[in-house]
């Protein structure tokens, strides 16, 4: 069994392995960086490699895994500092472009990986389509906290696809602000909610 496993902690030569092979990996391309490049970058040999991942595409799992729950966990923390539920879903936006501007320049991990290996039936393609239900979930929680709750989900989709297109305009179009430029058109769309009925 890979020392992958959930049940199993990496040790350092896999640690080591994990860590060149993510950043190879978002910076030049799963499918140009071979596990040669791999082990010679980590300093260990091309069996150590297979010892502890067993294949490419495990070892292409586990640096999307591990990118995710990174991720993940930067944007919560953004938000537990934000109080105003409106404020905390504007907060979503800043964290996008701290993210971004902070050597995730290349963009969604995710996204990059669907279309180099486009097989739908590989397995990349359900861990992005997860990752993509938690960012919609992100935003369906934010809003069920605004006043008012958005019963229909609308306003969850209409952020959640606001904060991807950024994503991508960023990292395809070269758009440097386009984090900020998404927080003004979140603002709007919030802008244009309609206010809870108050009863008389």
């Amino acid at each position: 069994m890979p020392a992958t496993d959930t049940d199993r902690p990496l040790t350092p030569a896999a640690r080591r392995v994990l860590e060149v092979a993510s950043e190879l990996f978002y910076e030049r391309g799963i499918t140009s960086v071979g596990m040669e490049l791999v082990a010679a970058e980590a300093g260990v040999t091309k069996k150590t490699v297979y010892d502890r991942f067993g294949s490419k595409d495990a070892l292409v799992m586990a640096y999307l895994r591990a990118r995710d729950e990174r991720w993940r966990a930067f944007m919560e923390e953004r938000l537990a500092a934000v109080a105003d539920p409106r404020e905390r879903v504007l907060a979503s936006f800043d964290a996008l472009g701290e993210w971004l501007a902070g050597g995730s320049g290349r963009g969604c991990s995710m996204v990059n990986a669907c279309a180099e290996l486009p097989d739908a039936s590989h397995p990349v393609h359900g861990l992005a389509a997860e990752q993509k239900a938690w960012t919609r979930e992100l935003y369906a929680r934010l809003v069920r906290a605004l006043p008012g709750e958005d019963a229909t989900g609308t306003l969850a989709d209409q952020l959640a696809i606001v904060h991807e297109g950024a994503n991508i305009a960023h990292s395809v179009g070269g758009v440097r602000d386009a984090a900020a430029i998404a927080r003004t058109a979140a603002d709007a769309i919030l802008s244009r909610r309609t206010p809870p009925t108050r009863e008389v």
